[in-house]
C-alpha cells in the first residue's frame, strides 16, 4: 500500500469538503478500511505536527474535518474581515448544556428545566448552528425536538458527547422530578 499516495488523497477529500466528511465516507471513496483512513488521519497529524504546520485534522464522532490551529485565529479573523461571535450569554449556556446532557428535548422541557421562557434563546442556538431539529414528538401539537450539532463540539473542543464533562450528583428530590421529565421523551417520531 502507498502510504504517502493514500495520505495526500484522503488530505485532498478533507480539505475540498470544508465541512466535517464521515469516515465511511473516505473509506468508500478510496475502496480501503475506515481503519486505513483513521490510521492515515493520524499519520497526517503527526506530520502536521512535526512539520509545526497551521493545519489539523479535527475528528468529531465518525468525522473529520480541518481546521487550523486556535493560535491562528486572530490573524485568520483579522484577514477575511470576520467580525467575532459575542460570547454566549449565561442563560444560552445553561439551555445548551440542557440539550446537549438531555438530548433530544423539545423547547417545553428546556423551559421546565429553567423556569423561564427559552424560545428567543434556542432560536438564537439554532441559527448559530450550535443546536438543530432532532425530529418531533409523536403527541398532539407534534413539538419540536433539539439536539447538539457538529458546530457545538467543534465551537467547545470535543470529539463526541462523551466528552462532556460528568455532572455532579443532584439532590433526591431533584432526581424524581427529573425522571418525571424524562418520561415524556418516550413519544419520538424521528
Amino acid at each position: 500500500m502507498n502510504w504517502n499516495r493514500l495520505e495526500r488523497q484522503i488530505e485532498a477529500i478533507v480539505f475540498a469538503a470544508g465541512d466535517p466528511i464521515e469516515i465511511s465516507r473516505i473509506a468508500q471513496a478510496l475502496d480501503v478500511e475506515e481503519s486505513v483512513v483513521r490510521h492515515c488521519i493520524n499519520r497526517i497529524r503527526e506530520r502536521y505536527f512535526d512539520d509545526q504546520s497551521p493545519f489539523d485534522l479535527v475528528m468529531l464522532d465518525n468525522a473529520v474535518q480541518m481546521c487550523t490551529l486556535p493560535e491562528y485565529g486572530n490573524v485568520i479573523r483579522s484577514a477575511l474581515e470576520l467580525r467575532r461571535t459575542t460570547p454566549l450569554s449565561q442563560a444560552a449556556l445553561e439551555v445548551l448544556a440542557t440539550i446537549a446532557y438531555n438530548q433530544p428535548v423539545t423547547r417545553s422541557f428546556v423551559e421546565q428545566v429553567r423556569g423561564v421562557d427559552c424560545s428567543s434563546i434556542i432560536r438564537s442556538l439554532v441559527k448559530k448552528g450550535l443546536i438543530e431539529e432532532a425530529g418531533r414528538l409523536n403527541i398532539p401539537g407534534k413539538p419540536i425536538a433539539y439536539r447538539t450539532t457538529p458546530i457545538f463540539l467543534r465551537s467547545f473542543g470535543l470529539s463526541s458527547l462523551e466528552q462532556l464533562p460528568v455532572l455532579p450528583e443532584e439532590p433526591e428530590e431533584e432526581k424524581g422530578e427529573a425522571k418525571q421529565l424524562e418520561g415524556q421523551m418516550d413519544f419520538f417520531e424521528l
